[in-house]
């Protein structure tokens, strides 16, 4: 029966050929919908026409499914415009953008607008995503292309300018191409800062909550500014009724805040004494903090003229505002610091991390064995080995360590949640190893405790933690928290200093167990009777065929049709017959494998778990890579996840013929 990949397995097929020539890094990114700007902003001003994008129409199905689906009150007062009939003269980028230029929609996309705030403070990551000579005059088709980091890969989107309108005025932010990327306006809705900070960038966002922060939380944000990294904050809402409510002090809860610099001030009428603060903005563009430090506040009376030259201070209510360290850390309650990577720092100055990237997937069967609560299929899970080289250059406390971040991400959960998808919660572990260059079994983790791990696991787009241990090498395994849940996901780690890792695959080898011999003394029953049936039908020739072999075996045991065809398709000698001898060390294999089977079937009912076949697999002598075990997991398991014995032996048939014409 011929094999048929599931979906993610063809994705990652096509994935890798389009990687082919560096597709998919920053100098050339996958045309997404593979659509081509240059290619169509040349054929409509040839013919002098407006694009109008087919793959992202302007239509309901653009708007979303549920909210902003075809039954939404909302969606029947939208009229799709273009710019230039909204207003007399468009502009594109007007002066330069800064991060006073953007303002929110009417969707719940605060964490994008925090996100596009942050992106204005770096020329370099902004025309990045927004890339040059595009505007509403010269040249102008109608069209318009953005970049984002997607899953490991640069895509360009295209988009047309056709955006959703009531009563002339915008309903969303200016966020289509990105909408698009993720199926609709309405996939966009819920999320958090560090995702949009992520996409926009390729970076990889630590998260804190406030209440558990760390003691150097202050050196942290300090040094993750100096390395020109993103930053976003809010304040969660305890109560839904107040959500994005403006509270007594001018703070918004249950929405996001860019912070966009930390300085370290010297009071002039206070001796030695320096005051911590930090800097916000507000995506609204207004709406500021009212408290110490605020625009007019007394506090700035005690700086001189030199530290409000340094801090830029304004009175302006542009929606960005000074306050306290110690007043951040009071009423924000969370903090998202996306860290850059290399190519994406400019500055030869900037510390930079180094990075890597391991793509994978948890195969429902075979490899998504959940977490530690499972120790029966938790081994099972990808396994990558990370190597430490080097210590940081300040290490803390006199301690040789390293620092790094270590970032789950799992992929494309928001684009299938019209189809109903949620995120799953994830996590992960992280174990010391020597040298091992075998995928770790289950005895190692049931006697092993881990060395570090995720906070929790968490129903997150991306779950990132740092770390600091010594150096050496280490295993992370990524799990979902339950078993069998099944999909793709990208492990990034960024480290100070070199580190190397990489997934854990066996070595594709068989090394079967020689059968055992006939015994020199009394033959079994079986064995007699095998050997008197096959004198019979081999005749003096004593060999058999094909037919021949069913009528053998249907003689000795029943319902065997099966294992006629599969032992047929193991004679390899080019004539097609066997001798007794041939034919027994076969059929010893077989009752080797009927063995092997036994060892797994626990519970007595003909079938072995799909997550025990790798194991099983293993006895018999076939050491295989991991995109294998999920081939065979995915083509023997029933939908149990269970494989019974003419579905073990078949597939090691199959594998005994690969092997035997691969010699």
């Amino acid at each position: 029966m011929p094999y048929t990949p599931s979906g993610f397995f063809c994705d990652r097929f096509i994935r890798e050929r389009e990687r082919r020539d560096g597709e998919g890094s920053l100098s050339k990114p996958i045309r997404f919908s593979g659509q081509d700007y240059n290619t169509l902003k040349q054929e409509y001003l040839q013919k002098k026409g407006l694009f109008e994008d087919e793959s992202f129409p302007a239509t309901v199905d653009s708007l979303g499914f549920k909210e902003l689906g075809h039954k939404s009150n909302k969606v029947k007062k939208i009229v799709w415009k273009r710019p230039k009939e909204i207003c007399d003269n468009p502009e594109f980028i007007v002066g330069g953008a800064s991060r006073t230029d953007i303002c929110q929609g009417d969707l719940g996309d605060c964490w994008l607008l925090a996100a596009i705030a942050s992106l204005t403070l770096n020329d370099k990551l902004l025309y990045r995503v927004v890339p040059h000579q595009q505007s509403f005059s010269e040249g102008y088709a109608g069209i318009f292309h953005f970049q984002f980091w997607h899953y490991g890969d640069w895509v360009d989107v295209v988009v047309d300018d056709r955006i959703p309108t009531i009563n002339n005025q915008l309903v969303f932010t200016k966020s289509k191409a990105y909408a698009k990327l993720h199926g609709s306006y309405e996939a966009l809705k819920g999320g958090n800062t560090a995702e949009g900070m992520e996409d926009f960038t390729g970076g990889v966002t630590e998260f804190y909550e406030m209440k558990e922060a760390p003691k150097e939380l202050y050196k942290i944000m300090k040094k993750a500014l100096e390395r020109g990294s993103l930053m976003g904050c809010s304040i969660d809402s305890l109560v839904p009724a107040r959500f994005a409510t403006r509270t007594t002090t001018g703070l918004v809860t249950g929405h996001a805040y860019s912070v966009t610099a930390v300085e370290e001030c010297k009071q002039s009428q206070h001796k030695e004494s320096k005051v911590r603060l930090v800097r916000l903005r507000n995506p609204w563009g207004q709406v500021e903090w009212n408290g110490p430090w605020s625009d007019n506040s007394k506090e700035w009376e005690n700086l001189s003229k030199g530290e409000k030259e340094k801090l830029q201070h304004q009175n302006a209510e542009d929606g960005e505002f000074w306050m306290s360290f110690e007043d951040f850390k009071k009423n924000y309650t969370k903090i998202e610091i996306c860290n850059m990577t290399p190519d994406a720092l400019e500055d030869d100055k900037l510390h930079k991390w180094t990075v890597s990237v391991n793509e994978g997937h948890w195969v429902r069967g075979c490899s998504a064995g959940g977490c530690r609560n499972y120790p029966e299929t938790f081994w099972t899970n990808p396994q990558y080995r990370l190597r430490l080289l080097e210590e940081d250059d300040d290490p803390e406390d006199d301690e040789e360590a390293c620092t790094f971040v270590v970032a789950l991400m799992q992929k494309n959960r928001r684009r299938k949640r019209k189809l109903g998808a949620n995120l799953f919660t994830i996590g992960f572990s992280i174990y010391e190893m020597h040298g091992n260059k075998q995928h770790m079994q289950k005895e190692f983790f049931m006697s092993s405790t881990f060395k570090a791990r995720s906070r929790a696991y968490i129903n997150l787009r991306e779950v990132t933690q740092r770390f600091r241990l010594s150096p050496g090498e280490y295993v992370i395994v990524p799990s979902t928290y339950e078993p069998h849940q099944e999909g793709e996901f990208i492990l990034r780690v960024f480290s100070e200093k070199r580190n190397t890792s990489e997934e854990i695959e066996n070595r594709i080898e068989a090394d079967h167990p020689v059968p055992a011999p006939a015994s020199t003394g009394e033959e079994s029953e079986e064995d007699q009777q095998f050997l008197s049936i096959f004198q019979q039908i081999a005749g003096d020739q004593m060999e058999i065929s094909a037919n021949d072999l069913k009528d053998v075996l249907n003689k000795v045991v029943s319902k065997c049709t099966y294992l006629c065809r599969l032992l047929y398709c193991m004679i390899m000698d080019g004539k097609g017959r066997l001798n007794l001898q041939e034919f027994r060390h076969l059929w010893n294999k077989v009752k080797q494998w009927q063995g092997i089977f036994k060892c797994y079937d626990f519970d007595h009912t003909g079938t072995i778990s799909s997550y025990e076949m790798r194991n099983a697999i293993n006895d018999a002598g076939f050491r295989l890579n991991n995109q294998l075990y999920d081939i065979i997991t995915m083509r023997y398991a029933n939908e149990n996840m269970n494989i019974d014995f003419d579905s073990f032996v078949s597939c090691l048939v199959r594998l005994e013929g690969i092997q035997t014409n691969s010699v």
